[in-house]
């Protein structure tokens, strides 16, 4: 199982830097950051830095989207980097949540996604693409190579990330659901032709390392809030109980008020008291390293490739520590 770290681009830049390269020290192999132009500082300026100070840790967006930058831009970002520094990011990217929002624009549609990936991806690795009807190519790139991984919750979103993206990113670490989202990204996968093995899985959640949980929980429960803004997307597209998407991610969203982006994925989220502890503890990871490693172990053996750790907490370097002395051995 490889690891992942996940910030959040706050100033400065340089501590963002710092955190990846002890990640990296700590046995980390990717470097993922938010990516919301209102909230936080530019990533693809910082990623260069991360590049810079590292060796061989593979960086990239969690999420992008198709919509707050133009396809061949962001393509020839990734190849850019990509030349600097020998082919080492990749291209997590969703619909659209905060980025698209808070500049009071709607999510992209999945129709959109899907073309999105395709052209970026054959942009960055040096393939002529359809551009809002214009075919172009980047001349320089040579030997690019630009794996493309899919946010998804969502049945059509699932069927989506299973026929065209290389890898899936399930934001929750919860098993149950877990397995039920990559049986429905290999399913789609296999209907469409493609080999199920062939797809990545990262699961993405917070993990907080301690004995204290009451303190771990209250760390760690924007995640539920986050998680719920989606969800409650699904509620409105779907229905409560349409079948579609399981009870178990809904049910805790009926006591959802709202949510103000100015507090996006912070521990001091006002907008979160909705979410209970259950949810807390099935959707992150918490407790003495031990408690880390068997969930890891359960999510590994429903076919998990890669843990990323959200890290907005207020114990960063001790998670990060703590999983390259204990975690990680124990895991690869």
């Amino acid at each position: 199982m490889d690891f992942g770290l996940v910030l959040q681009t706050d100033p400065p830049a340089s501590a963002v830097v710092g955190l990846m390269r002890r990640a990296e020290r700590n046995g980390f192999r990717y470097g993922w950051t938010f990516d919301s132009a209102v909230l936080w500082q530019e990533p693809f300026v910082i990623y260069s830095r991360i590049l810079e100070h590292t060796t061989k840790m593979t960086v990239g967006p969690m999420v992008t989207n198709p919509g707050t930058r133009t396809w061949e831009v962001t393509a020839s970002t990734f190849a850019t980097l990509n030349d600097m520094y020998g082919n080492r990011t990749v291209c997590g990217i969703g619909r659209g949540d905060s980025a698209m929002r808070v500049a009071g624009r709607k999510p992209n549609t999945l129709a959109r996604l899907g073309e999105a990936m395709g052209v970026i991806r054959d942009l960055a690795e040096g393939r002529e693409a359809d551009v809002d009807g214009q075919r172009l190519r980047l001349p320089w790139v040579k030997n690019g190579k630009l794996p493309i991984w899919m946010a998804a919750y969502g049945p059509k979103a699932l069927a989506l990330a299973g026929e065209k993206a290389d890898g899936f990113i399930l934001q929750l670490a919860d098993p149950f659901l877990t397995e039920w989202m990559v049986k429905a990204v290999r399913k789609a996968a296999a209907d469409a032709g493609r080999d199920p093995a062939s797809i990545t899985i990262c699961v993405a959640a917070p993990a907080y390392v301690g004995d204290d949980l009451a303190h771990a929980r209250e760390q760690c429960r924007w995640f539920g809030g986050m998680v719920g803004n989606h969800v409650a997307d699904l509620v409105s597209r779907y229905g409560e109980h349409s079948g579609l998407v399981p009870e178990a991610l809904t049910e805790y969203i009926k006591a959802r008020q709202g949510y103000d982006y100015s507090h996006h994925g912070r521990t001091d989220n006002p907008d979160t008291a909705f979410v209970p502890d259950e949810i807390v503890d099935r959707f992150c990871l918490l407790g003495p390293p031990q408690a880390h490693i068997d969930k890891l172990k359960a999510l590994r053996e429903l076919g998990v490739d890669q843990f990323a750790l959200y890290a907005m907490h207020d114990a960063r370097e001790a998670a990060i520590d703590a999983y390259g002395r204990q975690v990680i051995p124990a895991l690869r």
